[in-house]
């Protein structure tokens, strides 16, 4: 269920809702827009009509059900577009961003003969995989660690902002030191252990 607050609402309204909603056993996020605020309640669907009572709140206008299964992601839920900043980036935003590099790094030479070839085709981002997923156990796994190095020495080199793959929950930590952005390769996207993970860290990701 979405309460969508009244235009010019007080900050006590809002504090009262939220109160109200975590007292349900909901768990309130609150999207501030313009005009309004959004509070979003996720929980148990079998309560919708112990939340429809919160209408009478003031500073509430209205409380309306969330129909996609998406919650947070809906455009019910938050309307305007999603703009995601890395760094001095806007993703999302007016400006087009390509990212763009090598699938694998492969050496420090390579990378950064990529990158300056990024640079100069006016992309913004250097895309680069330091851990490679491979069907052979003997094939080129990556350079791991090292390969993070040379992407992070890449983008000091250039000023290109970094996106690289992690495939494990243990190296998500290690990856994020060194990298702007998560990638979640298409063999992960229903890893969802690492999806929990990536989740909790305040990094853009790109699935």
């Amino acid at each position: 269920m979405v309460i969508v607050m009244k235009p010019g609402a007080r900050e006590e309204d809002l504090r009262e809702v939220i109160a109200r909603v975590e007292a349900l056993g909901y768990q309130p996020h609150v999207i501030r827009g313009t005009t309004r605020s959004v509070v979003a309640a996720v929980g148990d669907e079998r309560g919708k009509a112990r939340l429809q009572a919160l209408e009478a709140l003031p500073g509430v206008g209205s409380v309306v059900p969330i129909l996609q299964p998406f919650k947070l992601a809906s455009r019910e839920t938050r309307p305007a577009r999603t703009v995601v900043r890395v760094g001095s980036l806007e993703i999302g935003g007016e400006r087009l961003h390509v990212m763009a590099g090598p699938c694998s790094v492969e050496s420090e030479e390579q990378l950064l003969t990529v990158a300056r070839a990024v640079r100069e085709a006016e992309a913004t981002i250097l895309r680069g995989g330091a851990f490679k997923p491979r069907t052979s156990p003997y094939a080129f796994q990556g350079l791991a660690e090292d390969g993070l190095k040379l992407l992070a020495a890449a983008r000091e080199a250039t000023g290109l902002y970094v996106v690289t793959e992690v495939l494990n929950p243990r190296d998500l930590d290690l990856v994020a030191r060194y990298a702007d952005i998560l990638q979640v390769g298409a063999r992960n996207v229903q890893n969802f252990a690492l999806l929990k993970e990536v989740g909790e860290l305040r990094k853009p990701v790109l699935l």
